[in-house]
């Protein structure tokens, strides 16, 4: 049984995201671990009379795939609005190439992509129910303190003290807020800006959860035994668990080329997430606060000198970033959002181009490829 707050997302994907018309045909894709997520959103699109084809996907690999979403997909001339396709996964993001193959046909102005990744009922109950605009503004106010800054000073309640050098010259942010544009793919949940950081410095305690790109039945939640990690020069030097698997899983992950290396500096903004979910999940890494990402960055080829097959976001509840000699700190569990403009120099984050031949380039993490999410190997899992 669904919840009346699960449903309320569900509207909330439907209305504020996705902007369903009543002249739209939705195509609903899932793999089988998020069946009853694509169960909840074609039954509130049955209810207002949406035209909608679902078709089943197996993660990754799947050669049936093109032929079924093929059949699936209408003809430019059957419908009056647009095409709206939504995507459900919870480890994976399948099928890129084939995906962007088979719209390549529609107009960009009639057609929208959203995919979800962390497919569960949380995504709905608390992700979903923050509008993109109140996103945005949140974004916005963070983007125009930090996009223009040199140093920031980043401590939280749990024990993080970091020191950071920002090139914004050299290293793009990006903002991920959950909007669409002509053409584009969107992936959720949303609430994010992160960049790379030039250079980083001193210790950062992960009391919240840990985020990796690999498939794991691991209990991603930290509040009980925080994962603290020390930082020199931009490369994990030290790191400490008190949890003995934990500790394991940190070991697993570091023993990979490359992966102590920071690549990410992550402000969640979505303030609909409260508490840490067990599912290892960007839902977590969406939530107010600072998550530092280790091994793969999420800048262009070229820009940074490195390639990692792993991302680990190590995420901490709420903190305080303090900009150049601003004295006046952000808050990141209480950004008050920007009447602004959002800054039209970052980039969306987790929103690429379909018809893109270097798909990986656009998202927080640097792990979607033109063929979907790239995953660790199993030994971090």
């Amino acid at each position: 049984m669904i919840d009346s707050r699960t449903w309320e997302g569900v509207q909330s994907l439907l209305d504020n995201y996705a902007r369903i018309g009543a002249d739209d045909i939705v195509v609903v894709l899932y793999t089988s671990d998020s069946y009853e997520s694509a169960a909840w959103v074609c039954a509130a699109l049955e209810l207002r009379e949406i035209p909608v084809n679902r078709v089943w996907m197996a993660p990754l690999n799947d050669d049936g795939f093109p032929d079924r979403l093929t059949c699936a997909l209408p003809s430019p001339a059957e419908f009056a609005g647009r095409l709206v396709v939504l995507t459900f996964e919870r480890d994976t993001m399948s099928h890129t190439r084939t995906l962007a193959t088979a719209l390549s046909r529609y107009e960009k102005s009639r057609c929208a992509v959203f995919r979800a990744i962390s497919a569960s009922p949380s995504l709905f109950s608390d992700a979903l129910r923050a509008l993109p605009e109140e996103l945005s503004a949140r974004n916005t106010a963070i983007l125009e303190r930090c996009m223009t800054a040199n140093q920031l000073s980043i401590k939280t309640r749990g024990g993080t003290d970091l020191r950071v050098t920002i090139d914004a010259n050299r290293h793009r942010w990006i903002s991920n807020r959950g909007t669409s544009r002509p053409g584009g793919v969107v992936i959720l949940p949303a609430g994010e800006v992160a960049t790379f950081p030039a250079s980083i410095s001193g210790v950062h305690v992960a009391d919240f959860a840990f985020n990796v790109n690999a498939i794991t039945d691991r209990d991603a939640r930290l509040q009980d035994h925080p994962a603290t990690v020390w930082i020199e020069e931009g490369r994990a030097v030290k790191y400490q668990c008190d949890d003995a698997a934990m500790s394991q899983f940190l070991e697993e992950c570091f023993r990979t080329q490359c992966a102590y290396n920071v690549g990410e500096l992550g402000f969640g903004t979505n303030f609909e997430i409260s508490d840490a979910i067990s599912m290892n999940s960007h839902i977590n890494e969406r939530r107010p606060g600072v998550h530092i990402g280790f091994g793969q960055h999420n800048q262009d080829p070229g820009v940074v000198g490195y390639q990692c097959s792993i991302h680990l976001d190590l995420i901490a509840r709420g903190g305080m970033v303090w900009v150049d000699d601003d004295p006046t700190p952000l808050d990141l569990e209480h950004i008050v959002p920007s009447s602004k403009p959002h800054p039209t120099n970052s980039r969306d984050e987790d929103v690429f181009s379909p018809e893109s031949e270097d798909l990986g380039v656009d998202d927080c993490c640097g792990i979607l490829t033109s063929d979907g999410l790239q995953l660790a190997s199993p030994q971090a899992q």
